[in-house]
């Protein structure tokens, strides 16, 4: 395994992965409507030289292959979907009503510039609270409740009132896309939505492209799987198949008062509300990150699953780990800093290279020999 301190150990460009999260930020994908991200990625992961797959929906796994030292198969896996919107209804004054898509609370889209993907094409449109203006309510904009029944959104042409048929080329179920309006501040911080995942996806291209590049060795067949649905639920559930032993997980860590994550270092999860992520490999991946001095924090998400749980209940017998850059303000108006980008793909590379958790892992059944032990309990029997 080639050891490194940092990423510029490994030729990781960091430019490259900053230029390659602007591009990622700017190409809508909320759940459902991401083959334009599928193709950009599957275009780049070419043009690097890595061979893939498509799924029917549009899963890519791509494979880094190993030495043949070992049979067994790993994975890493992020995924390429955001949360966005849907058309409801059109609504008799023209404007309309959204049903979200995802997981997140309407206050986050207030004040926000859309995309509305009808048949005829792409239209643009603004997120506003029913009582926009304050000349107009008074007080009244500051007590409606925040739902997304209290919003909707201002099309940027003129809409014709009816009875909310389809009256205009905007029709109810088209796809309403966020825009993400990245910037990478001078002090390191980075402000976007959809952070989640696009960092995540970022920071693989950039390691994968490192590996490739200066022809390092690893020890087994690395997947590198982007899934298209994990922020409705499914997103690892047809994409990771039998072969693959064990996996690691990047998503977003969740920086608040009551968590222990940070924008400034790499987080590993030690359970999400679907349960506890495997012991031995996040075992695994903190002893590498103490070894090479990488900034790696522990931490427990309560309200949070991730492409693990959907791999898993999928049927998959595969060790999973969760790898998370710190995100404030996750699924609102989110910020993270270079230095967990860093963190995160340092450790990254350091996993790829790596040996087999367990070699005996490359059968999906078979003796307890070489079976993992945890710690046991130690009892002191007192003299009386």
């Amino acid at each position: 395994m080639s050891k490194a301190t940092n990423l510029t150990d490994y030729g990781i460009d960091l430019d490259y992965l900053n230029a390659m999260l602007v591009t990622l930020l700017n190409i809508p994908s909320p759940s459902g409507f991401t083959d334009q991200i599928v193709h950009f990625v599957g275009e780049e992961l070419q043009r690097l030289g890595i061979d893939y797959n498509v799924t029917r929906r549009g899963a890519i796994r791509a494979t880094l292959p190993g030495s043949g030292q070992d049979s067994m198969d790993r994975a890493v896996a992020v995924h390429l979907d955001t949360l966005g919107a849907m058309v409801r209804r059109v609504k008799s004054n023209g404007r309309l009503a959204i049903a979200p898509v995802g997981t997140w609370s309407s206050r986050f889209a207030e004040g926000a510039r859309v995309t509305i993907y009808s048949d005829n094409g792409p239209v643009r449109g603004s997120v506003l609270p029913l009582k926009a203006s304050g000349h107009a309510y008074g007080d009244a904009i500051d007590s409606q409740p925040s739902a997304w029944d209290q919003v909707e959104v201002r099309v940027d042409q003129d809409m014709p009132g009816g009875d909310g048929r389809p009256s205009t080329a905007i029709q109810v179920g088209d796809f309403i896309a966020f825009d993400a309006l990245p910037e990478i501040g001078d002090t390191g911080f980075i402000n976007a939505r959809h952070l989640d995942d696009k960092a995540g996806v970022a920071i693989v291209l950039a390691v994968a492209r490192a590996i490739r590049e200066q022809g390092l060795e690893i020890p087994v067949d690395c997947h590198l799987i982007f899934t298209i649905f994990e922020e409705v639920g499914s997103g690892a559930s047809a994409a990771v198949y039998g072969d693959v032993a064990e996996m690691m997980v990047i998503d977003h860590a969740p920086v608040a008062p009551n968590q222990m994550a940070t924008e400034k270092a790499a987080t590993i999860a030690m359970m999400d509300q679907s349960g506890p992520f495997d012991y031995h490999l996040n075992r695994k991946l903190l002893a590498l990150a103490k070894a090479h001095d990488i900034d790696v924090i522990r931490d427990i998400f309560r309200y949070y699953r991730s492409d693990s749980a959907s791999a898993i209940e999928a049927g998959n017998d595969t060790r999973t780990a969760l790898v998370g850059y710190g995100v404030d303000g996750s699924h609102g108006y989110e910020r993270t800093h270079a230095s967990s980008l860093k963190a995160v793909a340092d450790l990254t590379a350091l996993y790829i290279q790596s040996p087999p958790t367990f070699s005996r892992d490359k059968n999906g059944l078979s003796s307890l020999s070489g079976f993992p032990h945890q710690p046991e309990r130690r009892v002191i029997k007192i003299e009386t």
